[in-house]
């Protein structure tokens, strides 16, 4: 069964189990961490969950005043491994990525501080310098790349390794404002930028208002979503062209676009506005396989897992919604339809939900066992069917023998 860990805008770190028991949903809900000094100072911004080596659990959690906590899971509760602070989050600024790999711990502020730490009991920490202004930052699946996007900042793609090493060069004071093309120049460590879309019909430039992003595929030359302010959902692909390759506008219906999340079935994404509408959207032509209803805030976060979507709003829900993949056909009416199959308050507004990987290889044996006793006994069925028949065929066999006889 699915289970998801969460934070909230007072610090506090909880995990959700859930179990079915006779078609009906039962979630247990315990806290894994609870900040001496909770306030909304502590409001995990980011979470991240993954598996070491050793397959320990690891959890960071990075907080409003700049500081990212890492945590064993352990049975008896989490422990902490490390705690570090960003001096350069200012006020009125915050975390806008936090990913883990087998590097460490990555975490990308919204004035543009990158920092990559190795948790341990000596931390290390390597520091970069992005630009401002940023929105969402996202480590690929791969590990491989990073991107990010903002207001004012164009979609931006950088290699991982690069992006410690290499330097941004310093510009000349007494450089001519002829000469200020960095929207055309690459950065040192970046990659590929995209390009702004094409004027509008009043030969205007349009503006740069992007507040989330997701990767679609790992890859060296990545095929990227993005969210617009606009409540446009734009689709690029590095291989292919600088601009999108589509734009799907009105996908919002209230706001802007808040979250883009791909899904774990092909062709399939959850997009969230700033209003109270969750959909999923067919990759191949951007239209709203389905809605769900009921929802009364503003999400704030997502999270996919097998078969199941749970997310956290502002009106202190946590929901778990069903999900279905998309037609085989392109331009198909969706027959199943997701909907909203729990819910549950938190008391406190969630801020993020993250699906927990201690439970996620135990669901995949769970269901692998199940389907195999099933399929065991669907054989044992059948055997018994088969010899029941023979039983019979022969005993009419001889009935008619004794008859003729």
């Amino acid at each position: 069964m699915p289970s998801y860990i969460t934070g909230d805008e007072l610090g506090s770190i909880k995990s959700v189990k859930y179990s079915r028991v006779e078609n009906e949903w039962k979630s247990t809900i315990s806290v894994l961490y609870n900040d001496p000094t909770s306030g909304k100072a502590k409001a995990i911004q980011k979470l991240t969950a993954f598996k070491q080596d050793d397959s320990a659990t690891l959890l960071a959690a990075a907080r409003a005043d700049g500081s990212t906590s890492v945590f064993t899971l352990a049975e008896d509760g989490p422990i902490m491994v490390s705690e570090w602070n960003e001096p350069r989050l200012k006020e009125g600024q915050r975390f806008v990525g936090l990913a883990s790999s087998s590097s460490g711990i990555y975490t990308c502020t919204s004035n543009g501080a990158l920092r990559l730490t190795k948790a341990g009991d000596d931390v290390t920490t390597e520091t970069g310098v992005l630009p401002m202004r940023l929105a969402e930052w996202r480590l690929s699946p791969d590990q491989n790349t990073f991107a990010y996007t903002g207001d004012e900042v164009e979609l931006s793609v950088w290699d991982t390794e690069n992006a410690f090493t290499a330097q941004p060069q310093e510009s000349s004071s007494n450089e001519s404002p002829k000469k200020r093309k960095r929207s055309e120049q690459l950065l040192p460590g970046e990659s590929w930028r995209a390009r702004n879309l094409p004027n509008d019909s009043l030969n205007l430039r349009q503006p740069v208002r992007n507040n989330c992003l997701a990767y679609l595929q790992p890859s060296s030359q990545p095929q990227l979503l993005v969210g617009t302010q606009f409540g446009d959902v734009r689709r690029y692909d590095t291989r292919t062209a600088r601009r999108p390759v589509a734009n799907w506008k009105g996908i919002a219906k209230v706001g802007g676009i808040g979250v883009v999340e791909k899904g774990l079935t092909e062709n399939e994404v959850f997009v969230a506005d700033h209003g109270c509408n969750l959909f999923a959207l067919d990759l191949r032509n951007g239209q709203v396989a389905y809605g769900y209803k009921g929802l009364a805030g503003a999400i704030t976060s997502v999270g996919p897992s097998p078969m199941f979507l749970a997310s956290v709003s502002q009106d202190r829900f946590l929901r778990l919604h069903s999900t279905f993949p998309p037609p085989n056909e392109v331009g198909k009416q969706q027959e199943q339809k997701g909907e909203v199959l729990d819910k549950i308050y938190m008391k406190v507004v969630p801020t993020a939900v993250i699906v927990d990987p201690r439970d996620e290889e135990g669901d995949v044996s769970q269901k692998d066992e199940s389907d195999a006793e099933d399929e065991e006994d669907n054989v044992w069925d059948e055997m018994e069917t088969a010899d029941s028949d023979v039983e019979e065929t022969k005993g009419s066999k001889s009935t008619k023998k004794r008859k003729s006889s």
